[in-house]
This record gives structure tokens, C-alpha cells and sequence, in this order.
């Protein structure tokens, strides 16, 4: 667990060892199942993630937790730190829980996410939980990450529509209702039906899955829809296109980090440049010329 640690620490801080290392581990990479848990805050997000890593473990799988939080302006850390909610799992040496930072990026993930579910593949895990931080547009960018997107939903939290925003209907394979226990559970799920119903005609319908993550009821079925979800995505053909894409998707990602450390680089050591930049006001020029220069 410490070297997985250290290597995750080395992700974030974007060691150039960190190419070494990923090509040392490349005959031991595989994939694995990655589910996104989002939504808004106080949905219980972390207590329902929580409850499905400790089912999981009675099933006998390994799983990994990757918490991205907000960043700290000062230190770049994590701020809300997950792993706080999930002590029971401390000792366990087949769960690993780390809280990332967002490290800048809207969607709450970052690059880092990527390359560490990727490390955790390595070190043999079975199952990727990812849960997002859920502020603003953050839930959309697990999508992009996660196999399966669970979006966790919870009643009496304002006007239901708002919290099924534009674009997040799209995102979610499988809907939560977590609290279900309290007043105004059946009208989250009646909405939520008929904007499935009203949404476009599609191969795969979200199931609705009622959940109680305080006392771990519901969690066994809302975990054997995200299985039927991985099914599905295998039968389709669609998992070999989400992962053509998810490396494309990288790839263009660590092109754009690549690019931006030059860029800043050739800024500070070359004073002419800079000169020619702060004289004309010109940064797309300027950054054309970076990028054409030969390394």
C-alpha cells in the first residue's frame, strides 16, 4: 500500500518518473472496473460508497476508492478528505482510499485520476470506486472517466428538477435515490421515470434504484445494476469504443500539459520572447512560435 501511496504522490506531482514507472508496470496493467459516484452535496454520496466497498468486500473483491476533492489554494491538497468517512475500512488491506485534489480542472478530475486508476489496475485491484466532488458541472466529467456513472439523487433537496440539471440525465447509467427512507422519495422517482420516459429513445434505460446507505439496505441491487451495466456495455460493443476514447481523450490531455510546461519554460528563459510578447500584446503569436520551435 505505501508504494502504491508513493506512487499516486508521484503522480500529483507530475514526476517526470512517473514515466518510468508506468512503462515498468506495463506488463502487469490491466483495467479495472471503474464506477463514478456524483451529485450534489449531501446527497450521501460518501456514505453510500462507503456501504458498497464494504459489499464488496464481503464478495471477495478488492476495491479502490479515489475521492477527488477541492484543492487547497495554498498546499494543492485535498480539502474535504473522504477517507475520514470511511474509517472502517482503515485496516483493510484490500481497500485503498485516497482523496485526490481537482488540481484546478471544473469537472473536479484531474489528469492524475487517469494515470492512478491505471496505477491501481497495476497493483491488482479489482474495483475503481471514483466519486466526484458534485459541485456545479463537476458531475460531468466522470463520465468520461468512470465505466458506469452512478448519479446519486436524494429527496427534499430543493426543487428535484434542478437537481436533474441539463446534461446530467444524459451522463447517468444509473440513478440513486439514496434517503429513501424519508418523505419524498416516490415523487424523486416519478420525476425521474418521466424524464427518462421524455428523454431520447435509447438501447440501455437507467434503472431507478432506491437505496438507505445509513443501514446499507438497497445496496446489493444498486451494485447489480451497475454490473447489468457492464454487461450491457460489453454485448453493445460500446466498452472497447470508451476505451479508444478514454486514451485518446488522455493523450490529447497530456499533449496540453506538455505544451504548457514549454510554453512556460521558454517564457522565463528567453527575454527576448518575452520582450516581443509584452511589446506587441500578441499571445496566440507568441504561443505559435513556442510550438513550432524545435525542442
Amino acid at each position: 500500500m505505501r508504494a502504491l501511496a508513493r506512487a499516486i504522490s508521484l503522480v500529483e506531482k507530475r514526476d517526470p518518473a512517473v514515466r518510468e514507472l508506468e512503462d515498468a508496470l506495463r506488463s502487469d496493467a490491466r483495467i479495472p472496473g471503474v464506477a463514478g459516484f456524483t451529485g450534489a452535496p449531501g446527497t450521501g454520496k460518501s456514505t453510500l460508497v462507503d456501504a458498497v466497498v464494504a459489499f464488496l468486500r464481503k464478495q471477495g473483491s478488492s476495491v479502490a476508492v479515489i475521492a477527488t476533492d477541492p484543492n487547497s489554494p495554498f498546499t494543492g491538497g485535498a480539502i474535504l478528505g473522504d477517507r475520514i468517512r470511511m474509517q472502517r475500512h482503515a485496516l483493510d488491506e484490500k481497500v485503498f482510499i485516497r482523496s485526490m485534489g481537482a488540481r484546478g480542472h471544473l469537472g473536479g478530475l484531474s489528469l492524475a485520476t487517469r494515470e492512478a486508476i491505471r496505477l491501481l489496475g497495476a497493483f491488482g485491484f479489482d474495483q475503481v470506486i471514483l466519486e466526484t466532488v458534485g459541485v456545479g458541472q463537476s458531475e460531468l466529467e466522470v463520465a468520461a472517466v468512470a465505466d458506469t456513472t452512478v448519479l446519486v439523487l436524494t429527496p427534499n433537496l430543493g426543487d428535484s428538477v434542478q437537481m436533474i440539471k441539463a446534461g446530467i440525465l444524459e451522463i447517468a447509467d444509473v440513478f440513486a435515490v439514496n434517503k429513501s427512507d424519508i418523505d419524498g422519495h416516490a415523487r424523486v422517482v416519478a420525476e425521474l421515470r418521466t424524464m427518462i420516459n421524455m428523454g431520447p429513445k435509447t438501447v440501455w434505460r437507467p434503472p431507478i434504484v432506491p437505496t438507505i446507505a445509513t443501514r446499507a439496505e438497497g445496496v446489493d441491487k444498486l451494485w447489480e445494476a451497475v454490473l447489468q451495466h457492464r454487461k450491457h456495455l460489453e454485448s453493445s460493443g460500446r466498452a472497447h469504443e470508451l476505451v479508444e476514447r478514454r486514451l485518446r481523450d488522455e493523450t490529447a490531455e497530456v499533449a496540453a500539459e506538455i505544451a504548457r510546461q514549454r510554453a512556460r519554460r521558454a517564457l522565463e528563459e528567453d527575454a527576448a520572447l518575452a520582450e516581443r510578447l509584452f511589446s506587441d500584446g500578441t499571445p496566440y503569436r507568441t504561443a505559435e512560435e513556442i510550438l513550432d520551435r524545435k525542442r
